[in-house]
């Protein structure tokens, strides 16, 4: 791995924004669901050449693929909020009133 000295003697890579995130679900359709009618992502077109369960879904600017995973079950369900943890795998979005987010949320019975 390059060190800091190292890495700005390159140029910078060309990129344009993050395209997508990919998560592993145990139930892709109840996750669509989640994220279709409490988060507002639309479902995309996938390719079909891909030969697992999946489904991607699009809004605000984020691509968002979920992939069915069988073996899901291995880990740890979420039964209970549990308190957040910076160093764990999540998603932040950014809002303009998170007071009317949370209302909206909580209305949905979510905690």
């Amino acid at each position: 791995m390059l060190d800091s000295v190292e890495a700005n003697n390159f140029e910078a890579l060309p990129l344009l924004s993050l395209n997508h995130v990919s998560l592993l679900c145990r139930s892709v359709w109840d996750s669509v669901r989640f994220y279709e009618d409490v988060l507002g992502f639309v479902s995309i077109k996938r390719p079909s050449s891909f030969k697992f369960n999946g489904a991607w879904l699009y809004n605000y600017g984020i691509g968002i693929h979920l992939i069915e995973n069988p073996s899901i079950d291995d880990f740890d369900t979420i039964v209970e909020p549990r308190p957040i943890n910076p160093k764990d795998n999540h998603i932040s979005f950014q809002c303009t009133d998170v007071g009317l987010v949370m209302r909206r949320l909580q209305d949905m019975g979510m905690k």
